[in-house]
């Protein structure tokens, strides 16, 4: 029913309002924390935090139509967006973990910054079920694939937490950019299924 349609619409704006207000707040933080520091996974997560921040902004313009838009067109560019957004998170990710492994750059602690990961992996876990939720019901391409990257950022704070925690407990400096490369290969694998699904025809 469009009624129905219209009140999963307005939900999944709201959510999506949501994830900009966090990650506005994130990024400013996680990349304060990692450059005091020195945290390559911290400054990647803040930097994924503006790259999903893009994303988020293609979904409400997607979730937003003008009277008369084409949607095939417009979930084709929406979809797109949203690839070269996974794309461009990969790029950072993959150069700056290598450039850290390779030269054996040792991050200081950051409690503060475990502490918060801790908090933000539960908090985008949780937006990117309910936001799979409503794609489903609104068959929408590109929400499914902005949550998938929400997902990530979970995914991200995860993987970037538990870097920053063996290297405060063990001193095990390579976990960080190892958590860091990880997401950057995940990313790139969602850029290539996105790019691809956006020339699909039959979606």
């Amino acid at each position: 029913m469009r009624i129905d349609a219209d009140l999963h619409t307005r939900r999944a704006l709201r959510l999506e309002y949501a994830t900009v207000a966090w990650n506005v707040g994130e990024a400013g933080l996680t990349i304060g924390l990692g450059i005091v520091a020195g945290s390559l996974a911290l400054v990647g997560f803040g930097t994924d935090s503006i790259i999903e921040l893009f994303a988020s902004f293609v979904v409400i313009w997607h979730l937003s139509p003008r009277p008369g838009a084409d949607e095939r067109v417009r979930t084709t560019r929406a979809l797109r967006l949203v690839a070269i957004s996974f794309a461009s998170l990969a790029i950072v990710l993959f150069i700056f973990s290598m450039r850290d492994l390779v030269t054996g750059r040792r991050p200081e602690e950051s409690l503060w910054g475990i502490a918060y990961l801790a908090v933000t992996a539960v908090v985008m876990f949780g937006l990117a079920v309910v936001k799979r939720r409503l794609a489903e019901k609104l068959d929408s391409a590109p929400l499914r694939s902005e949550a998938s990257m929400t997902f990530l950022d979970g995914v991200l704070a995860t993987g970037t937490m538990a870097g920053l925690a063996l290297n405060a407990g063990f001193g095990w400096w390579w976990a960080d950019p190892l958590a860091a490369l990880f997401v950057a290969v995940v990313a790139a694998n969602e850029a290539r299924e996105n790019w691809q699904e956006a020339r699909n025809p039959g979606f």
